[in-house]
């Protein structure tokens, strides 16, 4: 069956070292798009750390799509939420509580705003906050407004202390909630039906399509459950090896325009 959707994670990915996107990405992701194929940039990023790279691309059809927090939310190019899975402010606490446990830095990705209880802010978070384009607000816990929409928290911090801490975590936390590792720094925390993967199936029902007519891309852990739902998987070659793993073929890396040349090998 044809490519009818092209599901591409952005950093590492799409983007390249310098957090761009090539000229020959551009190309192949536009003549895909004229052809009728759905692109979705798919990422953990917010819409708002998106829309920069959608205006650089520059579609011209609304009915286009973005998998934004790893799967939290599905939205077309107006905004417009198809699919929501978030946190609640009791999942926040007991995140907060083992963070401080493990002694890790923690915040939260809210809508508008990255959260941080920790008045030494990490500058993974500084460094967050300028990838994804939100400010970052100071707010003890008991300044937190329980009502806040809550799509992830990220357990943030030196990757060694990471990498001690992600067994207790995953131990906590594992079986009721979806856990990534989406960079050495970063071990984000979900609603146990969040994934890229679950997102991009989800919206392939919702467009009336199935799974065959899927082509997704990527190189981290957080991109393995849509590398391997797809019809057709694709890894880059800068990804992690247990992304090469379960993908069924293997592109150039971020640095060498793979998206595009997995896109004209396989759309074009």
């Amino acid at each position: 069956m044809s490519i009818k959707i092209v599901a591409i994670d952005m950093d590492g990915t799409l983007l390249n070292d310098q957090s761009k996107i090539s000229e020959d990405n551009l190309k192949a992701l536009n003549a895909a798009s004229a052809k009728g194929v759905k692109i979705v940039l798919c990422t953990g990023r917010p819409l708002i750390g998106v829309t920069p790279y959608l205006k650089q691309i520059n579609f011209k059809n609304p009915d286009e799509y973005a998998i934004t927090y790893n799967g939290a939310f599905a939205q077309n190019l107006n905004g417009d939420v198809l699919i929501n899975h978030t946190l609640t402010f009791d999942d926040y606490l007991a995140a907060e509580k083992l963070s401080h446990e493990l002694g890790t830095h923690l915040h939260v990705d809210g809508r508008n705003h990255i959260y941080t209880a920790n008045k030494n802010i990490s500058p993974y978070t500084i460094g967050e906050s300028f990838l994804v384009q939100m400010p970052i607000r100071y707010r003890a816990v008991e300044e937190m407004n329980p009502k806040l929409e809550i799509p992830k928290v990220m357990f943030i911090d030196h990757p060694d202390i990471l990498e001690k801490a992600k067994p207790t975590i995953l131990e906590h936390f594992g079986e009721n909630y979806s856990i990534v590792q989406s960079e050495p720094f970063f071990i984000e925390m979900m609603h146990k039906n969040v994934s890229k993967g679950n997102a991009v199936k989800e919206l392939v029902e919702h467009l009336g399509l199935s799974q065959e007519n899927v082509l997704t891309l990527g190189d981290q852990g957080n991109d393995l459950s849509m590398i391997e739902y797809a019809g057709t998987g694709v890894a880059m070659e800068n990804a992690i090896p247990a992304v090469k793993k379960i993908a069924q073929h293997v592109t150039a890396s971020n640095n060498e325009s793979g998206v595009a040349r997995a896109i004209e090998k396989f759309v074009l």
